[in-house]
């Protein structure tokens, strides 16, 4: 019980105490890539110009902050600000009293809450009480082989009986016809179950407040990423990164992954880039040669659905208020551009402008460039109707249990994983779907009740 245990350190033990203003504050970014970093620290430098704040920029690895928050609690040496934190480990803090959510309301205020959509504010909020500054967001996508279903004559899989389908009349003759996650500490498995667990109406939460992942809709939605994972997916555990790569090798016609993988779908990124035969003499190939689904929908008539991760920026219970409050104002103010454009295709504005420009930062997003050893305009790279799709899917994206009271079971299910857990042994022949869906649904009422 990873997580309850440190809830429990962090709530026993916790120093948590004001700095004294001196000028100097400490930002944790969980966008630790080193261009990135590096991207960042040149914001951070204007900043510190214009400001006269010291600013000590520490890259944190996202799989690395609940321990290093238990520890710096612990020692009462919280940072005064986190940049990029996924709504999880946002619940989690929040859980622990950890964060200065007076200041988070107040910098949203400051800002025109009408500036921000309202999805993100909801998702990074209890009620009246913002959690922190949502900042941006990524949606989970289904990436397809387009010129495959097509010489097929498949329709694109944007529903469980065309995915499956796909699926199915795409494997075979050296390939498989499906990449998903099953690493059962991965939260990429998280990820791309629950999303296609909320196109079929699956919800780890019913509406009556209890855990209801043995549910028809979730024992179905089991049985659907099984099918795609075991029948039709490659053989031992797949993580983020093979499903990945067995995309880009060809050997994959489907994959569902994260937004950020536009840029290196484009062959941008020479660490990641695309290597399937017609790759070699065109790296622009896979782009061209792939769909993309945004809203998935479970069964034909029930409506899509659209998964994302909102990112935000955390101001500490023990932050020195008016220094971070002014970093991160200028973050999402004239420091915005800069920071969603080092990475557009996964930071999806949240806030679409000023209240004199409405839509002036979902312009600028549309033309800013993706790529790390290339780097082009993601409107030259991409077609308009799909960057559409992106903008309007973050307006509608969905999440297990925050909108039903459960924040903080969200969070603390960020450090113990039951359900990758159940999806893995599933994978693996271990677990029937009816037994992981029971499985999971046991994990999670058992972490629950141990949180109240």
């Amino acid at each position: 019980m990873a997580a309850v245990l440190c809830a429990g350190l962090l709530a026993g033990c916790a120093k948590v105490t004001e700095n004294t203003p001196d000028g100097r504050i400490t930002v944790w970014s969980l966008e630790n890539l080193p261009d990135r970093m590096a991207a960042t620290e040149e914001v951070v430098g204007r900043f510190e110009e214009r400001s006269g704040i010291e600013v000590e920029l520490v890259g944190v690895a996202e799989n690395q902050l609940p321990q290093m928050v238990m520890s710096a609690a612990a020692a009462g040496e919280l940072p005064d600000v986190i940049g990029a934190v996924p709504l999880g480990p946002l619940w989690q803090m929040y859980s622990n009293d950890l964060l200065d959510t007076r200041t988070a309301g107040d910098i949203v205020a400051g800002l025109d809450a009408g500036t921000f959509t309202p999805s993100a504010l909801a998702l990074a909020s209890d009620g009246g009480r913002r959690l922190g500054v949502p900042s941006d967001a990524w949606l989970q996508l289904l990436v397809y082989r387009a010129d495959r279903l097509e010489e097929a004559g498949l329709p694109a899989p944007d529903t469980y009986r065309k995915l499956l389908r796909a699926a199915r009349e795409l494997d075979g003759g050296g390939r498989v016809g499906a990449s998903v996650a099953t690493d059962p500490g991965d939260a990429a498995t998280q990820q791309g179950f629950e999303s296609l667990a909320l196109a079929g109406g699956c919800d780890m939460v019913g509406a009556d407040g209890e855990v209801a992942l043995d549910s028809p809709a979730c024992r179905r939605a089991f049985e659907v990423y099984d099918t795609l994972a075991r029948e039709h997916g490659a053989p031992g555990t797949q993580t983020v990164d093979s499903t990945r790569a067995g995309y880009f090798s060809g050997s994959s016609s489907l994959l569902l992954w994260s937004s950020f993988i536009l840029d290196e779908l484009a062959g941008l990124r020479d660490d990641a880039r695309p290597g399937c035969p017609e790759c070699a003499d065109d790296r622009g190939f896979l782009a061209r040669a792939s769909g993309v689904v945004t809203s998935l929908e479970g069964t034909e008539g029930t409506g899509p659905t659209q998964f994302g991760e909102v990112t935000s920026w955390a101001v500490t219970r023990s932050a020195e208020t008016g220094a971070a409050r002014a970093f991160v104002e200028y973050m999402m103010g004239d420091g915005y551009r800069d920071w969603f454009g080092m990475a557009p295709e996964g930071k999806i504005p949240v806030r679409t402008g000023t209240p004199g420009d409405p839509e002036g930062h979902l312009r600028a997003w549309r033309s800013s460039e993706i790529g790390v050893d290339r780097r082009e305009p993601m409107d030259e790279v991409y077609p308009s109707a799909l960057l559409d799709r992106l903008v309007l899917g973050v307006t509608r994206m969905s999440r297990w249990g925050i909108g039903r009271g459960q924040g903080t079971l969200v969070g603390a299910m960020g450090g113990e994983l039951p359900v990758p857990k159940a999806v893995s042994a599933m994978a693996g022949g271990q677990l029937t779907p009816q037994e992981a869906a029971g499985e999971a649904d046991e994990e999670v009422s058992a972490l629950r009740a141990s949180l109240r």
